[in-house]
């Protein structure tokens, strides 16, 4: 019995060998490099830097680790027009270096002006975009009041979050949700393990409540609603949990119903998910950097398809004005869009991702990265270069005209 044990074994392990080679013969390189550095916990703020270059392009393919959502797109997509290179006058390689750069696209007047990639990415691709995926957000309640949903952002948000009922969100509003200024003590610090935004992803919910409203709900004041902005990831996932509430709908679901299916984006995208089985409306959309520009160029264009603006009258107008100064020292904020200026805003995420919007000049800039750290807050300059490089092509823009 023991030898026909041994044998079993044997035939057991030998094929599993097989099995083995013959899953890494087939693999992607993406994949294979997943493989070998895929990570043990789902804290991307603690992964190494080569985990994060493996995993950010594939942030979707790791379902042990976290699960999503499709956002689903149409055959027919908005096909993007060359236009003539732009010339910057700098080497837009060493910048990409400096950004560890996986995608830059330039897009002006509707045609692309420049696209490069890095970090052996391509245009069909889908990267993560971390917190760019707030302002999708964002236009999700737009667009769910233009469908008779909500009211309007002066409501309460415990009138569509009962779960919030008794907590220090009772006088908060969901206009103060969508600014950050609820007055609600929260620390954003990516470096910081003990900080709110480190330890919501270990936070077990109480039984039968949303991960999200369990912890939110625990949390103390620190102003009057109103009157302080403070960056909150978390209160961002509220807002996406009142949309998918009051719609019935899965964030992703309502994102490829309202826009990416009719505006044409090219590729599927996805949407990473909870303990709850909902959106991460705060983080974590992934999708081609060609969509990401796409985007921007359904912004640009005040969210209108096919004749009709998705959002309400005045929508765009109110998410990009700005409502509160932040910690960055040329930084605004709307409704959960970083403003620049009167005339450009900007989807920002840690590590790199962005998307700019200038209605003054008709541009859009889609990028995407691994920044060695978060932010620079954190470390590094790589934001601060990358608004040089903002900076830079609006002024070549200008000597153009």
């Amino acid at each position: 019995m023991f030898r026909t044990f041994k044998k079993i074994l044997f035939i057991l392990l030998f094929a599993a060998l097989i099995a083995c080679a013959i899953f890494w013969a087939t693999a992607s390189k993406d994949m294979r490099q997943l493989v070998l550095n895929i990570p043990t916990d789902r804290d991307a703020l603690f992964w190494s830097m080569p985990q994060r270059d493996a995993v950010f392009r594939m942030m979707d393919r790791v379902p042990l680790i976290i699960k999503s959502n499709i956002i689903a797109a149409d055959k027919d997509f908005l096909r993007l027009a060359l236009g003539e290179p732009i010339d910057l006058g700098i080497d837009v390689d060493a910048f990409m270096k400096n950004q560890r750069g996986s995608a830059l696209i330039i897009i002006h007047e509707g045609k692309i002006r420049l696209e490069k990639y890095g970090l052996d990415f391509n245009d069909t691709g889908r990267w993560t975009s971390f917190s760019m995926a707030k302002s999708l957000t964002s236009v999700l309640v737009g667009a769910a009041i233009k469908d008779g949903y909500i009211e309007n952002v002066q409501e309460k948000v415990t009138k569509y979050i009962p779960g919030l009922t008794g907590s220090v969100y009772d006088e908060v509003t969901i206009e103060h949700l969508l600014t950050m200024k609820t007055g609600v003590m929260w620390n954003e610090d990516y470096s910081d393990p003990t900080s709110e935004v480190a330890l919501f992803l270990d936070h077990k919910p109480e039984p039968g409540v949303d991960t999200t409203v369990s912890f939110m709900r625990q949390l103390k004041r620190e102003s009057p609603p109103g009157e302080k902005w403070r960056y909150n990831t978390g209160e961002t996932n509220l807002v996406g949990l009142l949309v998918r509430t009051v719609t019935g709908k899965p964030l992703a679901e309502y994102l490829s119903e309202k826009v990416w299916q009719p505006f044409g984006m090219k590729q599927n995208a996805s949407w990473l998910l909870s303990d709850s089985g909902i959106e991460i409306a705060g983080c974590c959309v992934q999708a081609t950097t060609r969509d990401y520009a796409r985007f921007g160029l359904f912004m640009l264009g005040g969210a209108v398809i096919n004749g009709e603006s998705i959002v309400p009258e005045g929508w765009i107008a109110a998410s990009t004005t700005k409502y509160a100064d932040t910690h960055y020292e040329d930084l605004g904020y709307g409704y959960q869009w970083w403003i620049i200026d009167d005339d450009t805003y900007a989807a920002r995420g840690i590590f790199g991702q962005g998307i700019l919007i200038d209605t003054k000049r008709n541009l859009i800039i889609a990028s995407n990265g691994n920044w060695p750290f978060a932010s620079d807050r954190q470390g590094g300059d790589q934001a601060k270069k990358r608004h040089q490089f903002y900076r830079r092509v609006q002024s070549v823009i200008d000597k153009e005209s």
